[in-house]
């Protein structure tokens, strides 16, 4: 699902509840293991290999991860998938999430084809994914949560991917 930043933004701050850090207050366990099943087995198709996944990650508002392996992709670096437990969330890294600024910056420095995160995207807005940029999940966080004292500088990327 393709949206600008505003809409985005708007996105991050309907979902942020003030009540519920961890995951919303419908969340559903099992819904969320499907939809991510569901997304390894379509990576796993698209890029001729397995994924390996973590997932239910505890004290976090972060449910799994899935990482494409560095010898299924174009540049040799891997690609991780960050889900949030909050509204199919989505962030996607070269590398690990915070090497670069983001997957234009990733790109430009020749560590991500644009053919390969055309992969991971369509399957994540195929899967009802929403894909959250990284650089819009570094921006301060300014919702109505109280994140954990030990944030010191907490961004959405805390609210909607952090420890608890």
């Amino acid at each position: 699902m393709t949206e600008s930043g505003a809409d985005l933004l708007a996105l991050l701050r309907e979902l942020d509840d003030p009540e519920w850090l961890e995951w919303p207050e419908h969340y559903n366990r099992a819904a969320s293991a499907a939809q991510l099943g569901g997304l390894v087995t379509r990576l796993e198709g698209d890029f001729a290999t397995c994924c390996t996944t973590e997932q239910d990650t505890q004290d976090s508002s972060e449910y799994g991860r899935v990482v494409v392996p560095r010898d299924a992709t174009v540049c040799g670096t891997r690609i991780v998938i960050c889900v949030s437990k909050f509204g199919s969330l989505a962030r996607v890294c070269a590398d690990n999430p915070g090497a670069f600024l983001g997957t234009e910056e990733a790109q430009a420095e020749g560590e991500l084809d644009g053919a390969d995160l055309a992969k991971v995207n369509r399957a994540l807005g195929e899967l009802g994914y929403v894909v959250v940029a990284e650089e819009l999940l570094e921006r301060d966080y300014d919702g109505p949560s109280r994140l954990p004292l030990h944030v010191q500088r907490p961004s959405w990327w805390h609210r909607f991917f952090g420890i608890f």
